[in-house]
């Protein structure tokens, strides 16, 4: 009897240490591919009401009242998983920050997410509202049906959640939070400390956020930077980013006169300010899309590796020109990548008159158009505004920053506003890196493959203040598809991708570091 005693008292050691010794070799080496897949499918799933719920709370950030919502929620989601948060002021709406101590890390990982999204124009949604996510799938006529919520959890791939902010960039930010509610299940704690810091302004801009970074510094110290945001490559394969080109943006006013005209009677006499607008634009680019305004692209210089780095991305630049229905494309690059390295000019916007069911016979008395101008490291951004500035000036206009007094305008035949702002500057990072291998490590681990990695993005992401003032490195982590019609009506996240992120996260929070 006491010798069964003993052999039974033995196989519970037994298990017991078997056990133990698989998690000490899980928590040393990260999670293996069959458990990140089983986790990743598992929390897709079960967070669905959860993406929906964040979804469903309106994030324009010209609506503050609103974004205290998202303040409060994202507070709440990360308290709940053991996550110190705290407010950084601004002039307007507040950063957050949540903070998370793990035991024996010795390096700290500040992880930057975008909460508000861009304003909606819900008449141009196929459903009630952009802020009311639905799923849909696609039909055999290639059109988009809604499915019953009480099918989500049995979502398929290619269905997709249709709402405002579901890839940019609410969607990554429920993945990041399925991700540590997975990992507490597989009892993995990340062997380094976090720190999340939240923008509710992006899309604006960020027009705070390098003015709260420096003054401080101290609180979000940290070793580097990962970024979730932005889309994976138009392959849909696993990515990281390296780099993403900054923003400065200009807005732009012709005159005619002081009020509008009715075209029969003053057509002809009075110059119409949306023909003066239109050529000045123009004369800003020639007709292969490249800005003609001389040294725009002074600095700029694709040497052999660079080269070699942009020719190992697998674009298909078919595939590209057919999705986008494109018969041309400009050549500022010789290829899509090559294009990316470069400062852009770009009209974002016109308004002059009235169009459609309000069109009216007249001259209007102002043209306005909104320009932005993605910037990269080797070009300075006050230089290339005042390059565009001065172009303007050669074209015979009289520049000023405010509307024109009554003598301005009749002491000079062209009369423009000119309001330039430049929010960040670009950032790039080597891919041998600390952050760059450690990421490499954790997304082949989860999927089996190196990703894709792209030099720079050609969007942009207010990451530059933290570099600056903090000394770290940033990478990229993008995980929404490509065509998910991000800053326009009918937004949308592939539930595949939305998998497979958190299935990228999961990884790279059991990774060691």
């Amino acid at each position: 009897m006491g010798d069964l005693y003993f052999r039974c008292q033995w196989r519970v050691l037994s298990v017991f240490w078997l056990g133990f010794l698989f998690s000490l070799q899980s928590y040393g080496q990260g999670m293996d591919q069959d458990r990140l897949n089983i986790l990743s499918e598992k929390y897709a799933k079960k967070s669905l009401p959860l993406l929906r719920e964040f979804l469903s709370i309106p994030n324009d950030a010209f609506f503050p009242k609103d974004i205290e919502k998202n303040v409060k929620w994202c507070e709440q989601a990360f308290q709940s998983r053991n996550f110190k948060t705290s407010r950084i002021e601004t002039e307007t709406v507040p950063l957050l920050l949540a903070e998370r101590k793990n035991v024996g890390a010795k390096k700290t990982v500040l992880i930057y997410l975008q909460i508000d999204g861009q304003p909606v124009d819900a008449s141009e949604w196929f459903q009630e509202s952009p802020y009311l996510p639905v799923v849909k799938r696609q039909n055999t006529e290639g059109e988009w049906e809604e499915v019953s919520r009480d099918q989500w959890e049995h979502f398929e791939k290619d269905w997709r959640v249709f709402a405002r902010s579901a890839s940019d960039a609410k969607g990554p930010v429920v993945m990041f939070l399925s991700a540590l509610d997975a990992i507490q299940e597989a009892q993995i704690d990340p062997n380094f400390n976090m720190k999340v810091i939240m923008d509710f302004e992006e899309e604006l801009g960020s027009p705070h956020l390098a003015k709260a970074v420096k003054e401080n510094e101290k609180l979000l110290k940290a070793d580097m930077l990962i970024i979730f945001d932005g889309p994976r490559h138009i392959s849909n394969q696993p990515t990281l980013t390296f780099g993403a080109r900054g923003i400065a943006t200009i807005s732009l006013i012709t005159y005619g006169p002081i009020k509008p005209q009715h075209s029969g009677h003053y057509g002809n006499y009075a110059p119409n300010p949306a023909f003066g607008l239109s050529k000045l634009l123009a004369s800003m680019k020639d007709d292969q899309g490249r800005v003609s305004i001389p040294t725009f692209y002074d600095g700029v210089f694709i040497d052999a590796e660079t080269e070699k780095i942009l020719r190992a991305i697998p674009d298909d630049e078919y595939e590209i020109k057919e999705r986008l229905q494109l018969g041309r494309v400009d050549k500022v690059g010789d290829y899509y990548q090559e294009a990316l390295q470069y400062p852009s000019l770009n009209i974002c916007g016109m308004q002059s008159g009235w169009i459609n069911e309000k069109k009216r016979t007249i001259v209007p008395d102002w043209a306005k158009a909104e320009l932005d101008m993605r910037l990269v490291l080797e070009t300075d951004p006050e230089r290339l505004i005042g390059l565009v500035k001065k172009h303007i000036e050669d074209q015979g206009y009289y520049v000023t920053d405010k509307t024109p007094t009554k003598e301005e305008r009749m002491n000079h035949e062209k009369v423009a506003t000119f309001l330039s702002e430049i929010s960040y500057q670009s950032f790039r990072t080597r891919f041998d890196s600390e952050v760059g291998v450690w990421l490499q490590k954790a997304l082949i681990k989860a999927f089996n493959q190196k990703p894709i990695m792209q030099r720079m993005t050609g969007g942009s992401i207010p990451i530059s203040p933290f570099i600056t003032a903090l000394g770290i490195s940033a990478v990229g982590v993008p995980t929404v598809n490509r065509d998910n019609n991000q800053h326009s009506p009918n937004e949308n996240l592939r539930l595949g991708n939305y998998r497979d992120g958190i299935k990228t996260m999961i990884a790279i929070l059991s990774e060691r570091l």
